[in-house]
């Protein structure tokens, strides 16, 4: 579909000097400028970020034995439960 639009002069000579560069037409620059600022819209806005509330933590700090790098270590706490030994 052909339309018209109106550019002010800086933007109109940095598309086009664009469009050079880039080896492509000052149209195809127009439609990949609309597309992108278009797909902007849809995007989903991230989330509030929610606060997680933590029991137990009194200034203890850790478990004993919890060692946050160790992963397997990790995974064996967590099946065992809460037998300590």
């Amino acid at each position: 579909m052909r339309t018209t639009i109106r550019l002010d002069d800086d933007l109109m000579r940095q598309a086009k000097q664009y469009a050079v560069e880039e080896g492509v037409t000052f149209t195809a620059v127009v439609h990949q400028a609309l597309r992108e600022l278009l797909s902007r819209s849809k995007r989903v806005p991230e989330r509030e970020r929610i606060p997680l509330p933590s029991y137990g933590s009194g200034g203890g700090g850790l478990q004993p034995g919890v060692d946050l790098d160790d992963t397997a270590a990790l995974l064996d706490l967590m099946e065992r439960g809460d037998d300590p030994g």
